[in-house]
């Protein structure tokens, strides 16, 4: 029974990652040293999978962006406008495309970019052209396993990571309409040959091909494109020793089983996550047993930082060794561990009734070698997990009857606002008396070297809280300043007291808990500290309401309360794994619902409750749906309800398609949503305006994700393109997305383009 493991994080323990890129596009380090760290994460990753046995250890899941852009580097899909740019260093060329290049005479976008399957990793679209052809461009692969050559004794223990040729092509776009990206099937398979025949070269035996697409409901192109591509791959290779891992996550493959078994022969194992879906081993294992197929059992949550239940697991295991046999078992974790921290040892803050039930990225390895000797025979391993899982069951750590039973009896009341958007828009715009195109930011303003050593020095008592509170008041001022003379129309305090939108809330309430060292890569050098939920949630006490009243205090103009809705806090927490998501995602909607009022009564009323991670939430199969929505609509409901039809409610989400949910973003009842849609050139508010959506839209016209600057007449007609999809009197205008990863030079001359823009198009299009 061999262990392998999909794909370790990549930002090293300490975010050397993060630094080291941060470092280089700042002009601080050169690609040498750039390449020096990268080379040293990824060493010790191995080290630490060869330590605690891992039989198959993955190369080429490290990146220093996104493994998408790097595929796509890979297979020399990258766009004339970016080769044109005629880069000295290919790390150069890469870089550009993920953050836009603004140098000289060039001024090129990023590439698109959105998020991975319903996590909140965001990654690099690709863009094809009708009849592309690909080549091998980069070495980088092929570099990677020299050096992990270097550390296991055989090749036969590599295993080279590749996104498969139908997921990579469903994740691009077309350039154009003429064409359909699966088209494209016959000339991508072509150099997947070709990369497959250079590795078997090498002495590669496993090579892992990543189609998580098959955890979603595919249309008859990408149905078709499966059965060519891998027909196509073992025809090739039939008499070679190459040993394809065919590998899906996030979901089950019940729903495409009949499209596996058309190619089920040309692949040697099949990985399936069982820890999204259980039930789908019985049918899996049915489908398989009279083949020659290995089943890979992925049965470590590679997305939530839970101990694995072994006894539950074990179980799982014994079943498939009774069905096929224990030489066509495989385990290994349900996914790739880049969405979970590196390693819990490092952490010495967290209770210890509840880290001993926790389980980070190196843990997760460990894990699957405790699995091993349980089924060798290991009987204490076994029963002290239970006892660990037991202990909590009753824990008044965990549990909290008031709060239970305040979500479990949620009436009408708490999910309806007093009368609808008509009656609440007319109400609102007497009495706020906005311009035409009312101009605002979606939160979070730079966050300095200078702000962030503060915030350290706070925290580890180097200053004392009055010293700190002057501080960050002092941030707010020159903020607010700064909003002012620019001239927008509603203005935010910029968030500086807070480290990240979900942690700072995770630190006001109770049942939530924030590590130390939890990094997780979101995209590029962009590092997030999820929380952990790990009992009943409550709200403490007030929670933003002197920041941002202090803020108001220094202006005439409208300040915007800033809070983070519960379907985004569950999402871009670790939840707790012992109830349904549904009834903690109620009791943090209350926790919210409590601030919303607590800000209303002390004279805030517009109040944004941002959810972005809606959308990226959405199960990946639509039978899913229903259930999904009947908890997260009501969920944002619960938490902005509760106030008079004067205050204003916004709420913001990040990249998504629209086009299949646009009801239910309706439903949500928001009076004004705003939307990331500067890169995809304002295309997603066609959906907008087919649907007729009623309420105020604030579509982005800036992107913030890099660090250009737009011109004020870029600005203005993506603003013009604005107008033709929607109501002229529902468009505010915003950046894509909150600030705070920017600088404050590129933020205010930014803003100042999007500010002048606006004037422009008061007057032209009113």
């Amino acid at each position: 029974m061999l262990k392998h493991n999909l794909g370790f994080p990549r930002i090293g323990e300490q975010r050397e990652l993060k630094k080291a890129c941060e470092s280089y596009w700042n002009g601080k380090i050169d690609s040498v040293k750039l390449f020096e760290i990268g080379k040293k994460i990824r060493i010790e990753n191995w080290n630490i999978q060869k330590h605690y046995g891992i039989d198959l250890i993955p190369c080429n899941d490290f990146s220093f962006y996104d493994h998408v852009l790097d595929m796509s580097f890979l297979i020399g899909s990258i766009p004339d406008s970016y080769f044109n740019l005629k880069f000295k260093n290919d790390i150069d060329l890469y870089f550009s495309m993920a953050r836009g290049y603004q140098k000289h005479k060039f001024d090129i976008k990023a590439m698109e970019m959105t998020k991975w399957f319903n996590t909140n990793y965001h990654y690099i679209v690709p863009i094809f052209t009708k009849n592309q052809k690909f080549f091998i461009y980069s070495k980088k692969l092929f570099n990677e396993i020299k050096e992990l050559n270097n550390i296991v004794d055989s090749t036969d223990k590599i295993k080279p990571v590749l996104i498969g040729p139908v997921t990579y092509l469903s994740l691009g776009k077309e350039k154009d309409n003429t064409f359909h990206k699966m088209d494209l099937i016959e000339n991508i398979v072509s150099v997947y040959i070709e990369i497959i025949n250079k590795l078997l070269n090498k002495g590669i035996k496993w090579i892992q091909l990543d189609e998580p697409i098959l955890s979603m409901d595919l249309y008859d192109k990408e149905k078709e494109a499966f059965q060519y591509a891998y027909k196509k791959i073992y025809n090739y290779f039939s008499l070679s020793d190459v040993k394809i891992i065919l590998t899906s996550y996030f979901d089950g493959i019940l729903d495409n089983l009949s499209i596996i078994k058309n190619f089920n022969e040309y692949i040697t194992a099949i990985h399936i996550d069982l820890v999204e879906d259980p039930n789908q081993l019985k049918d899996v294992l049915s489908f398989i047993k009279d083949s020659k197929t290995i089943l890979s059992m992925g049965i470590v949550n590679g997305r939530n930082i839970w101990k694995n239940r072994y006894n539950d697991t074990i179980d799982k295991i014994k079943k498939a060794i009774f069905s096929i046999g224990k030489d066509r078992i495989m385990i290994a974790p349900s996914c790739s561990l880049i969405h979970i921290p590196i390693d819990l040892d490092k952490e010495n803050n967290i209770h210890l009734d509840i880290k001993e039930r926790m389980s980070f990225a190196k843990q997760k390895i460990k894990e699957l070698n405790d699995i091993e000797k349980i089924l060798e025979g290991d009987r204490n391993i076994l029963l002290k997990n239970s006892f660990l899982i037991k202990k909590l069951e009753n824990s008044t750590i965990i549990h909290n009857k008031e709060v239970k039973l305040r979500s479990d009896n949620i009436s009408n009341k708490y999910i309806q606002r007093k009368n609808d958007f008509s009656i609440r828009q007319k109400k609102q715009k007497e009495k706020f008396n906005f311009p035409l195109f009312p101009t605002t930011t979606i939160g979070s303003l730079p966050q300095t070297k200078e702000l962030r050593d503060i915030r350290n020095k706070f925290k580890n008592k180097k200053i004392s809280e009055k010293e700190y509170v002057k501080k960050i008041k002092s941030f707010i001022i020159y903020a607010i300043k700064k909003q002012e003379e620019i001239g927008l129309d509603v203005l935010v305090h910029g968030e500086f007291e807070r480290t990240d939108m979900v942690e700072y809330f995770s630190e006001k309430l109770n049942g939530i808990l924030s590590t130390d060292y939890g990094w997780v890569q979101s995209y590029g050098s962009r590092c997030v500290k999820p929380p952990v939920i790990y009992g009943d949630v409550s709200r403490i006490g007030d929670m933003t309401t002197d920041w941002i009243c202090f803020a108001q205090s220094n202006t005439n103009k409208f300040i915007k309360g800033m809070l983070t809705g519960p379907v985004t806090i569950i999402k871009w927490s670790f939840v707790r794994d012992d109830q349904p998501i549904y009834k903690t995602s109620y009791q943090i909607a209350f926790a919210i619902r409590d601030e919303v009022l607590s800000l209303e009564k002390l004279g805030i009323n517009i109040i944004q409750i941002d959810e972005p991670a809606l959308r990226e939430g959405l199960p990946l199969k639509r039978k899913n749906w229903k259930y999904y929505f009947s908890w997260s609509i009501k969920s944002f409901r619960i938490s902005s309800s509760g106030v008079k039809d004067e205050t204003q409610i916004h709420t913001h989400m990040c990249y998504s398609e629209f086009n299949d949910i646009i009801k239910q973003i309706s439903d949500l009842d928001a009076d004004v949503i705003t939307i990331e849609s500067a890169r995809s050139n304002m295309e997603l508010l066609k959906n907008f305006s087919d649907f007729y959506y009623p309420n105020e839209i604030g579509p982005g016209v800036y992107d913030i994700h890099s660090p250009r600057i737009p011109s004020v007449m870029e600005i203005y007609d993506l603003i013009k393109k604005a107008a033709n999809f929607l109501y002229k009197e529902n468009i505010w205008i915003n950046p894509d997305c909150g600030l705070k990863t920017r600088k404050w030079n590129e933020v205010l001359d930014s803003i100042k383009n999007m500010v002048k823009a606006t004037k422009i198009a008061r007057k032209e299009l009113s």
